[in-house]
């Protein structure tokens, strides 16, 4: 498979845990500087890029100082909405750097599930890409309570990547893939390369395990929004993203993780899959 011809539109997501150092909770600039160039670089070969980042709670919570992970909504939508423009200002900056333009984009549930709201939001998406602009998207936390359904915006990313038409989705994760069993429990845990049928052998896999107490969203996750992926016709990707150059070696195909190929179906509607399973 030679990704640099199949893929001209992606999105790239990266969880909390993979932007923030474990032991303060504050951003690890040094990923986010690398991974910021490894985007600016995909953009410069000529794919539209899209990144979904999570992280706004948890640089909201650096920042002012909340130790624990909040279980309050109200002191989790007031950590957004410090972190969020945080976040931001880091994106925007490290950008600019690579001669690049990112525009934040912030979702809710209704936009997906209303049509006008959705139209509205594709068509913004799409004019950022003509404009050669690189959408960086979070639920909107400080209005909305969705991200805790959502698994750390696992689910997000899907559905953004449904409505923009993208080709590729790739979860940047603190795990290398779907594994046959947790790795970390069984030795004999086998990673599966490519699943081209999510069945229930495939959902049997997945364990409610995540190595962190910043991020939210573990294997079962990922593999809802595997597919949503697959059903609208995007191939995904789960890879680790501990080192955020593992993207260059996507794109050179010879990386570690999990491809998840495309089975569009023409019978599935994104606003009732959203209604059925989150309600």
């Amino acid at each position: 498979m030679d990704s640099k011809l199949n893929y001209k539109r992606i999105v790239i997501k990266i969880g909390s845990s993979s932007l923030t150092h474990a032991e303060t909770g504050r951003l690890n600039l040094a990923k986010m500087e690398h991974l910021v160039r490894q985007l600016s670089d995909l953009h410069n070969q000529g794919m539209d890029v899209c990144l979904v980042s999570s992280g706004a709670i948890a640089v909201g919570r650096a920042a002012m100082g909340v130790k624990e992970r909040p279980s309050e909504t109200s002191v989790k939508q007031a950590c957004a909405a410090v972190g969020q423009a945080k976040l931001m200002m880091v994106y925007q900056k490290l950008f600019a750097e690579y001669s690049q333009t990112a525009g934040q984009i912030l979702l809710t549930k209704n936009t997906m599930v209303n049509p006008v709201s959705r139209a509205n939001a594709k068509n913004t998406f799409d004019e950022l890409f003509h404009l050669g602009v690189i959408p960086v998207v979070n639920e909107n936390d400080t209005v909305s309570t969705y991200e805790m359904q959502f698994g750390d915006n696992d689910t997000l990313s899907a559905l953004v990547a449904s409505m923009v038409g993208a080709d590729l989705l790739i979860l940047l994760s603190d795990i290398d893939g779907l594994y046959t069993d947790d790795p970390h429990k069984n030795p004999e845990a086998r990673l599966l390369k490519v699943v081209d049928a999510i069945d229930e052998n495939i959902y049997g896999m997945a364990k409610e395990s995540t190595g962190s107490n910043v991020g939210t969203g573990g294997m079962a996750t990922k593999l809802a929004a595997a597919k949503i992926a697959t059903l609208s016709g995007t191939d995904m990707i789960i890879a680790n993203g501990g080192d955020v150059r593992i993207l260059q070696d996507i794109f050179e195909n010879d990386y570690v993780g999990t491809l998840f190929t495309a089975n569009e179906n023409a019978n599935f509607n994104l606003a009732n899959y959203i209604m059925e399973t989150i309600g």
